[in-house]
Parts: C-alpha cells; structure tokens; sequence
C-alpha cells in the first residue's frame, strides 16, 4: 500500500491475445464452486449493484507496481513476506488489532530484511479477507442442519437459522470494513508509522517479555547505526526507508463480489480488480474448466495460486497456460502448501514442470495449511515445529532442484493468542484453551512469527544465498 509510483499512467500496449472472449461476467458461464446461495436474488442484484458504483479499494498504479515487485523477486532480488489473518470478522475492525497486526508484519519484515540483505515485498491477508471455502455447504449440530459459515462477508458464525443465510448486505459491508482498514493503514504509513528510523514505534505492548525481544532489539540497534552511517557519509537522510510499501490481499472466492470491483481505467488497457492488490485462487477452486479460474484470466493483477499435494503436472500446466500464456514477468506466484509429511514427494516434480514450461513464476512456502491437525480434545492446531521442518525443506528443495524459493506465506495475528503449539515458549495443548480466538484456523501468534522469520534468515544464511 501507498507505492511510490506516479499515478499519472503511461499507456501501454495490449498484447493481441491477451483475456480473448473475456469479460467480468464470462465466469457465469462455468461452474462456480464454493458459492453462496442466496435465498432472494433480487437483493443479491441490488446489493452487487451498489457494490459496483462505490470507490474503488485500490489503483491500478498500486497493482502494476506490486508486479514490478514481484518480477524483482522472480529474478532473486526481493523476497515476498505474506501474511495476516486466517479470516477477517467485522468485529475485530478496531484500531488496536489492525495496528498490531501491521506492527508484526514490519516486524518481521525488518528481520528479513537485515538478514538476507535484500529488500521485502509486503503483503497483508487483510482489508478483504472475509469468505472463507469449506468442506460442506451444510454444517449440522445435535440434529439440526444449517447452512455453512462462509466468513463474514457472507453469514455469521452463529449456529441459528437467521445467522446462517446469506445475507447480500454483508457484501457492503465487507467493502466499507475494507476501506476503513486500506485508510488506517495508509495513515499509519504516511505518519511515518514505518519510518525505519522509530522502530519502536512497532514493539508490541508485551514483546519485552518475549525470548525473542533482546535479538529483535539487536538487529534494530544495527540497523539503525546502518542507517545512521549512510546518511553521514551522503549528507542526507535515506528518506525511502522513512516509508513502506504495504499491499493488500485476499482469496477471490465470492465471484460476484469480485466482479462487482473489476473495472476499467483511464491510459490502461484490460481489467483490474480494484478490490485488492493481489487475489489468489485455493486450491477447491482451481479446476481447469472452472469459473474461478475463468474469472482470473482476465484481470491484470498479480496472482497467487496455491499449489498442493493433490495438483499433478497436467493440472499445474494447464493453470499457467490459462493465466499467464504470455509468459509475463511479476504475473504468476505459486504458492506451495503441502504438509510436511508431503513436500519431499510432491514438490520436485512441480518444480521441474514449471522448469519446463518456461513460464517466470515466484514459488512461495505456505507451511501452515498442510499441517493442521486436532488435539485429542477437538482443538484445531498447528505444530510449530511441523511448520519449520516444511519451511526449511521448501529451501532445500527448491536449492537442490535449481529452482528458489522467494518467499513466504503464514497466517498469524499481532495478538497474543494460543493457537499454534511450540515456538519460543514451547506452547502445549493445554495452553491451547488459555487465549484461542481464531473463527477457522489456527494462526501464529506475534512471538511465534517473529521467530519464524528468524528462522528463515538463519536458514537463507545457512545455504548461502
């Protein structure tokens, strides 16, 4: 968010077979899994209506510059830190939430940057992330049958009948709740909220009593001396470090609520889906012939693709000749997520298919979905330990089959919540119950992110790279 590019745009040309027999609504034209069901069609018309005439969440000059971002990232000279929560809720839309959250990111962040000497492409899982895929378009409980919690920009996670229809005024406002955390964050970031130089501005209320906070202090203390040296020697400050980029993201799963935002501009050809900087496509939706993957092939964002155990060479192919048959730079980021037990048999022969398509790809590690498991007791986790060992042997395998890994993608919060087990304080099941909130899935809490991008620095320094 908040790119240093002009706005004032230069046209450019439209490559001849770019989007052919396209436009935002072809995707009604295929099967759309994953999709609400809305009891009276005319309010989902007049909701979609009046989505598509409100201000854009984004500009297009925002979403080139994320590509030409991620094209540095392709070529080695980046690296891609996504994260935030597993799904967004109205309630949590307050101040101190989205602060922290932006807090960890630059957190993080700053340990990456330190240690691998290269600068870090940002992106949150906020300002959209509210639809969610599940298993069944059914959930029943002691005999009663409901439809499912899609995530808030759909129906409420109460289990009764009128929470649980799909309600096409939460599409409105998915959209407000969105633009009020675009314009926090961008004010935190104007005000110099990630100005380099006041990196206390970041320090989380409780990270003094963390076993990470000496080493964080550290690299902060050095970083800043860097900086402090720097401007000596030129006379000037190093005004590019007193702001950040920040982009948004989320998974494009409401095809209408998608649609409503993609819209054309003035000195650009084609359409951008204004709604986020960089949409991604699960892997429920990713089917060749479907309309998800309809819908994506004709807009100019940046897109992710989460690749998992179950896609074959065939599959992944097929999505790259779809989405990016021109084979454009900054285009395409794939983004791994097989489990640990998993990844040594499953992500060599992707790796090699897409050598062998040619088409300029970023792989990023997602380490957190292929690894969710229940406690005995119920409870939806994530072992950090598990998440590590796939972290670290993502590196590895993309080191040891001539490909790289560029980035990283986790869902955490700001909070100090009990989520995930392990990490620095060696959480247990038991602690599971003492501070866990997440609706969905389990997320790294503050503590546990900061030390797993310290982690992936020592890992990187390890290998060399």
């Amino acid at each position: 968010m908040n790119p240093t590019s002009n706005p004032v745009q230069k046209s450019t040309p439209q490559p001849p077979d770019y989007a052919v027999n396209w436009s935002p609504s072809s995707w009604q034209n295929f099967e759309a899994l994953q999709q609400a069901r809305y009891p009276d069609e005319a309010a989902l018309q007049a909701a979609l209506k009046k989505l598509a005439d409100l201000p854009p969440l984004v500009t297009s000059w925002e979403i080139l510059s994320l590509r030409e971002q991620i094209a540095e990232a392709q070529r080695g000279a980046r690296f891609f830190l996504q994260g935030g929560d597993c799904a967004e809720t109205f309630d949590e839309v307050c101040s101190p939430l989205i602060t922290n959250r932006l807090k960890v990111l630059l957190q993080m962040s700053l340990a990456l940057i330190h240690g691998m000497q290269m600068p870090v492409v940002r992106i949150g899982r906020f300002a959209g992330q509210y639809a969610k895929p599940r298993s069944s378009d059914d959930e029943t409980r002691d005999g009663v049958t409901l439809p499912s919690y899609r995530g808030d920009l759909v129906n409420d996670i109460e289990f009764n009948e009128a929470a649980r229809i799909p309600d096409p005024d939460r599409l409105l406002k998915a959209h407000a709740y969105s633009a009020m955390t675009m314009n926090f964050v961008r004010s935190l970031v104007d005000g110099g909220f990630a100005d380099v130089h006041h990196t206390e501005y970041w320090d989380l209320s409780w990270v003094e009593h963390s076993p990470l906070a000496a080493e964080f202090h550290q690299i902060t203390q050095s970083l800043g001396k860097s900086l402090r040296f720097m401007e000596t020697l030129t006379g000037r400050d190093v005004g590019s470090l007193r702001r950040v980029d920040f982009f948004t993201s989320h998974e494009a799963l409401h095809l209408h609520y998608e649609q409503a935002q993609t819209r054309q501009v003035p000195r650009q050809w084609g359409w951008f889906n204004l709604g986020t900087h960089f949409p991604w496509i699960g892997m429920r939706t990713a089917a060749l012939d479907g309309a998800h993957v309809e819908y994506f092939r004709g807009i100019r964002n940046p897109l992710g693709i989460k690749v998992g155990p179950g896609m074959d060479r065939d599959w992944l192919f097929g999505l790259l000749d779809r989405l990016n048959p021109n084979h454009e730079e900054g285009r395409i980021v794939l983004i791994h997520r097989m489990g640990e037990d998993h990844i040594e048999d499953k992500l060599p022969p992707l790796i090699r298919a897409v050598q062998d398509h040619g088409s300029p790809i970023l792989w990023i590690s997602d380490p957190m979905h292929g690894n969710t498991e229940s406690t005995g007791a119920g409870i939806k986790t994530r072992r950090f330990r598990k998440i590590m060992r796939e972290m670290e042997l993502a590196f590895d395998i993309h080191r040891q089959n001539g490909s790289q890994l560029g980035g990283v993608h986790l869902e955490l919060t700001g909070e100090n919540v009990t989520e995930c087990t392990g990490g620095a304080r060696d959480l247990s099941d038991d602690d599971l119950k003492r501070s866990y909130k997440s609706t969905v899935d389990p997320r790294l809490n503050y503590e546990q992110s900061l030390e797993m991008a310290m982690l992936i620095v020592e890992k990187h320094g390890r290998d060399g790279r």
